[in-house]
């Protein structure tokens, strides 16, 4: 069992979100099997809705340390004495606690240094992490991440078919971290920043849709998936509306 009270931060939030958050490892489709076992109480009382929280309400999950265990069976695509290449699956973060990075210091723990992450991708997000494993080959790795000497590709499938092939967009993004909105404008606001997002069409699907190839050149919070849908071509499964 889990006992969490909900702080400043999360009032009038969502519980999946609150939950996900402070429960890293909680999978979407766990914290609905636990709504509907009845196995989550919010101030002493069974709930079967994804309800809304308020600051100080006490929230109990009854949920073993087991289920929510990340399973330790990541791929390493990748090996040499220098660098870990490690195929990151859905649902877990590449850094904190119960991350990629806990689970690869675990496993090399014998080594003087422990490997790296050079980057981050999104807990949602499936796909190949680069990890250093001594000092040098970490602060080269870095710098040329940091020079854009490396290429970092995302594949994303998206509603609509886009009428270029291939496109290099610009934008300004604004991240309202009170109301955890994003906000995307084609003309340059007060607390805005630039962003950098191209695209080329992998393939286009007969119903509606179509695979991406995807590069940023900044890297801002949710600029893939806020950058597309303002470009009218929102990522599928992606339920957060953009503003």
């Amino acid at each position: 069992m889990k006992k969490l009270v909900v702080n400043q931060k999360y009032n009038e939030k969502k519980l999946n979100k609150f939950l996900q958050e402070n429960l890293p490892t909680l999978s979407t489709n766990l914290f609905y099997k636990t709504l509907r076992k009845k196995d989550i109480k919010v101030n002493g009382k069974r709930v079967s809705e994804n309800i809304t929280l308020h600051e100080n309400d006490e929230v109990l999950v009854y949920i073993t340390d087991d289920m929510l265990a990340p399973k330790m069976n990541f791929n390493i695509v990748f090996e040499d004495e220098n660098i870990l290449v490690i195929d990151k699956p859905y649902g877990i973060e590449v850094t904190g606690k119960d991350s990629l990075t806990s689970y690869i210091h675990e496993k090399y723990n014998s080594l003087d240094f422990k490997p790296m992450p050079c980057h981050r991708i999104d807990r949602n997000t499936t796909g190949l992490v680069l990890f250093a494993k001594n000092k040098e080959a970490l602060d080269i790795l870095l710098a040329k991440f940091k020079q854009h000497e490396i290429e970092k590709h995302y594949l994303a499938l998206v509603y609509g078919h886009p009428k270029e092939s291939s496109q290099k967009c610009e934008a300004f993004l604004f991240k309202d971290k009170k109301k955890s909105f994003v906000y995307i404008s084609d003309f340059y606001k007060k607390g805005y920043q630039k962003i950098i997002t191209s695209y080329s069409v992998v393939e286009k699907y007969s119903n509606n849709t179509a695979l991406l190839d995807v590069e940023i050149e900044t890297g801002k919070t949710h600029q893939i998936r806020a950058h597309l849908a303002h470009l009218g071509y929102p990522i599928v499964g992606d339920r957060k509306i953009w503003h």
